[in-house]
């Protein structure tokens, strides 16, 4: 929640084991008035010291993962995922695919290698490249089981092409995923290597280790060898040599990403950032480029992660340095270091070396346990999601205020409004068609002689730290009111709420609401004509929206007819998926899900209600489902029955509730409790309580004719758009004073 504005843009690109510490040290003491974001095109970063350890089964996935959402979150960082494609040097911003760019006052790239294909001429779906690291078990898995299915009666043929430390733990320690993924197969393995020299840059004891643990374990190994193409389950080596490879798996040496060719920045030969010894670019301007990405002008080092956390220190005090204008200080790498490899048995090849050709070689449980013991220090800081503690001085009312949701789980409850509209004596209005006595959430006039319009209000305190994906929101949630009535946006004027701050901040935070609310005013062929826009605590947006009603009559919520089905179009979830991420609880494997469904519009499904003869429509937002199909039923004087099995939830919304994570909104919401019947005791069941959970660009609700409901479905299926059929209207409301009632069951 975005309180006040930044005088100084930090940005990280990528999240590597150099920025990573920037990240992990703003947690403990933030610079202040900067502000830093994170940009990543995965939601996860990768921690590859832990890569062989979990193909082996000694560590879960989840345990060499960072979440980068929950990190951000909890560490009071701006997190966006997208891909960058180039660098304004001139102006400091950093661009994008698909969204508006972003400043920065100071930039650090921190994009890691990508496995090198040099000389290879042709390559086919059987290679696996364990670059990037994020997606290699999956995609890994993925290959194993389809490779085995293929011909599951002979050997599992592997080939690992590159016989760096990487290559080398795979080869140990792969045989434990096979034999976990499918059971006792028999494995023939074959290290292909381009020198004689395997783990370059190793002392000769350490190299004969490497290769008397081969040996031993049966794993082919071919020095001195180049490939040149990898078709149809062949490797062909450069020598002419073929041999037969079902999973190639390729772990050479590093290259840069291409990325850094598009940054318009000074590069090595293999396409590296060139930097000098305080990690800044050689351009000169104030982007630093760290771990792999970078090569030191006057350094001949090694791509290894040992120099990429060596090196955050020295990152975040020339960031601080650069803001203050201050002299960088120099980045003196390490001449000698531990050396660790994993061979997937408990055991571990340890090397710490006296010199460039003397040292000491160990290959046992203690080189393991040193090796568990640095891996697991270091990922314990990293995922530590505990958001920072809140001012102790707070008391509970202001801490309490500052902890509100956002989005339409700031809605004031629907008891409050609805006490408040009974006490006014609103005047009636010819030219009100649909208005305060009728329970829609947007009201149709018809000025005098002219047609008739649809008009909404909609307004939330930004339930992100990014503006642009807000601004998207907001419109659509605006407009969803206009299109459960059948209306066709024209025009919208935005009102917003801006935090203190100075004018070029206040400029770039509004460019980004604007422009991401006017690329989703496009697609449903409106615009913005104006709006107002005020200073205030906090950021909000909302927006008015003109619309075109068109000659046919109206779609009120008050139109359900028994036997309708009721379908649903969105997964619930989101105001609890908000509230956890306020709290850094929100995982990223649930944030996609999260922001795919409030990104959703709306106008398509609508436009299919005159065709399928559906009678009630509504979107389901700040009250919850409960609340707004309760407001449906009483305006139809009709009763539902609710199928709670059927009530589809987005991911991580069971896990979170039951957890007692809830919008702040939710407790008034469970006012519609009264009206609610339950076939059994569902109280702390997930889909009960998602009930009463508020929506923030929520989907519809319809009632659809039983003998239509299946077509509809499948129709909306095809056009790519989410359908639940949730529960019936049944029988008409007996006692009007006590309103509708909804069996649960």
């Amino acid at each position: 929640m975005q309180t006040s504005l930044p005088k100084h843009d930090i940005v990280l690109l990528g999240i590597g084991h150099t920025n990573a510490h920037v990240l992990r040290m703003w947690r403990m003491k933030p610079i202040p008035g900067a502000r830093l974001t994170c940009v990543s095109n995965e939601p996860i970063a990768t921690y590859s010291g832990m890569m062989p350890g979990v193909l082996a089964g000694q560590y879960s996935p989840q345990r060499m993962e960072i979440d980068l959402v929950r990190l951000c979150a909890a560490n009071g960082a701006r997190f966006i995922h997208a891909n960058v494609n180039g660098l304004d040097v001139d102006q400091r911003r950093m661009l994008f695919e698909d969204r508006p760019s972003i400043p920065f006052d100071v930039l650090s790239i921190g994009i890691g290698s990508r496995p090198s294909f040099s000389g290879v001429e042709e390559i086919d779906e059987t290679v696996v490249p364990i670059k990037p690291m994020q997606t290699f078990i999956g995609r890994l898995e993925t290959r194993l089981r389809e490779a085995h299915a293929s011909n599951p009666h002979r050997p599992l043929r592997i080939t690992i092409v590159g016989g760096g430390a990487a290559g080398v733990e795979i080869s140990f320690c792969l045989p434990g995923r096979v034999q976990k993924l499918l059971g006792d197969v028999d494995l023939e393995l074959t290290v292909v290597h381009a020198a004689d020299e395997l783990v370059a840059g190793t002392l000769p004891g350490t190299q004969q280790a490497v290769r008397r643990e081969m040996e031993q374990r049966g794993v082919r190994l071919l020095t001195n060898q180049r490939v040149q193409r990898v078709t149809a389950g062949n490797v062909e080596l450069v020598s002419g040599e073929k041999h037969e490879a079902d999973v190639v798996l390729w772990a050479t040496g590093a290259v840069a990403p291409p990325l850094l060719g598009q940054l318009g920045l000074p590069t090595d030969e293999r396409g590296f950032l060139l930097t000098d010894e305080t990690l800044q670019t050689t351009a000169g301007d104030p982007i630093f480029a760290v771990g792999d990405t970078g090569t030191i002008e006057s350094e001949d080092l090694p791509k290894a992660g040992v120099y990429a956390v060596r090196q955050g220190p020295i990152l975040w005090e020339n960031i601080q340095r650069t803001l203050a204008g201050e002299h960088l200080v120099k980045y003196e790498p390490q001449r000698t270091f531990l050396k660790l490899m994993n061979t997937g048995d408990g055991r571990a090849i340890g090397e710490y070396p006296f010199g460039k050709s003397k040292g000491l070689t160990l290959h046992n449980r203690w080189m393991w346990k040193l090796k568990d013991r640095i891996d697991s220090r270091f990922m314990d800081k990293y995922q530590n999601y505990r958001p920072m503690e809140m001012a102790m001085e707070l008391d509970d009312q202001t801490a309490e205020a500052v902890m509100r949701c956002a989005g339409c789980g700031g809605k004031v409850a629907g008891s409050v409004l609805s006490r408040v509209l009974k006490r006014l004596d609103v005047p009636p209005s010819e030219h009100v068609l649909v208005g305060l006595e009728q329970p829609d959430d947007a009201a149709i006039v018809q000025p005098p002689g002219g047609r008739a319009m649809t008009l909404t209000v909609d307004f939330f305190a930004s339930p992100l730290d990014d503006p642009y994906l807000v601004g998207r929101i907001a419109v659509l949630n605006s407009a969803s009111d206009v299109f459960a009535l059948g209306a066709q946006p024209l025009a919208a004027l935005a009102m917003i709420t801006i935090p203190v701050g100075k004018p070029a901040p206040q400029e770039e935070l509004m460019y980004q609401l604007l422009a991401g609310s006017l690329e989703e005013l496009k697609r449903m062929g409106a615009t913005l004509v104006g709006g107002h826009t005020i200073e205030g605590p906090q950021l909000s947006i909302g927006f008015t929206i003109v619309a075109d009603q068109g000659d046919g009559p109206p779609r009120t919520k008050g139109r359900l007819r028994e036997g309708d089905r009721l379908v649903l179009t969105k997964p619930l979830g989101t105001g609890v998926l908000l509230a956890a991420h306020m709290k850094a609880q929100c995982k990223a494997e649930w944030m996609k899900p999260l922001l795919d469904s409030m990104l959703a519009t709306n106008q398509t499904a609508a436009a299919l209600v005159d065709e399928f003869d559906i009678a009630g429509v509504t979107d389901v937002t700040g009250f919850g489902l409960a609340g707004h199909m309760l407001e449906m039923l009483n305006a139809s004087a009709r009763n539902a029955r609710l199928h709670l099995n059927d009530i589809p939830l987005l991911p991580g919304t069971a896990e979170l509730i039951a957890a007692g994570v809830e919008s702040t909104l939710t407790p008034a919401n469970r006012s519609a409790e009264a009206a609610i019947q339950q076939k059994g005791n569902f109280h702390d069941v997930p889909a009960y309580r998602a009930l009463f959970d508020p929506q923030t660009s929520g989907g519809l609700l319809l009632g659809v004719a039983p003998d239509r409901v299946d077509v509809f479905c499948n129709r909306l299926g095809e056009l790519g758009i989410f359908a639940a059929v949730i529960g019936e209207v049944t029988d008409p409301v007996q006692d009007a004073t006590a309103g509708a009632m909804i069996v649960v069951e």
